[in-house]
């Protein structure tokens, strides 16, 4: 079943560009550009042919913290096969938790982050896709069709309250790979609010 994930909010006087799309899981992916933390403009469709993971992101989110020390994105992104092209989001606004370019650099440095993170300061770009917490995660195809949507995994703060950890997004960029539709493709985001 086809989760649609959000509306499009038009913001004026936006830096990021996006597409009137809204991002669906089985529908083409909504593309965008936005810029790094070098000022260097990043568009997705520039990566057609190639899976792609979105992983929204704010470094003061202790979700986030505990994800990238010690937890599963501690490497996950380092990790990947050729193909896959990682991209951090941060769709937080100008004064709000995580946000800028200074706090986000520090991270990068800290947790040795190699993939762009990406500043979509208006949230433009966070509201198209539906981003309601961090991490959340995207992983689209090589076509450029969205493929999952949802949690990181079943383990919030690494805690998955006794149960067996289950790697959704791995899995799901697993499945991409081999060409297979992830199951499940949709899951609740955990996390912070993403502050927009």
């Amino acid at each position: 079943m086809t989760l649609v994930l959000a509306s499009l909010i038009a913001c004026a006087g936006q830096t990021a560009t996006a597409s009137a799309a809204t991002a669906e899981v089985g529908k083409p992916a909504p593309d965008f550009t936005l810029p790094d933390l070098d000022g260097k403009e990043v568009t997705l469709s520039s990566f057609k042919g190639k899976t792609v993971v979105l992983e929204w992101f704010n470094p003061g989110c202790p979700f986030v913290v505990a994800a990238h020390e010690g937890g599963p994105l501690e490497a996950m992104a380092s990790k990947q096969p050729e193909g896959v092209v990682w991209l951090a989001v941060n769709s937080g606004a100008p004064g709000k938790q995580g946000h800028g370019v200074e706090a986000n650099r520090e991270a990068a440095a800290k947790w040795k982050i190699e993939h762009p993170i990406l500043l979509d300061e208006k949230g433009t770009v966070g509201k198209q896709y539906g981003a309601t917490n961090t991490p959340q995660m995207v992983v689209i195809d090589g076509e450029g069709v969205v493929q999952y949507w949802g949690a990181l995994d079943n383990a919030p703060r690494n805690d998955s309250s006794g149960n067996k950890r289950v790697d959704y997004t791995g899995s799901a960029i697993q499945a991409v790979l081999a060409g297979e539709t992830p199951k499940p493709d949709s899951t609740k985001p955990w996390g912070c609010s993403v502050k927009y």
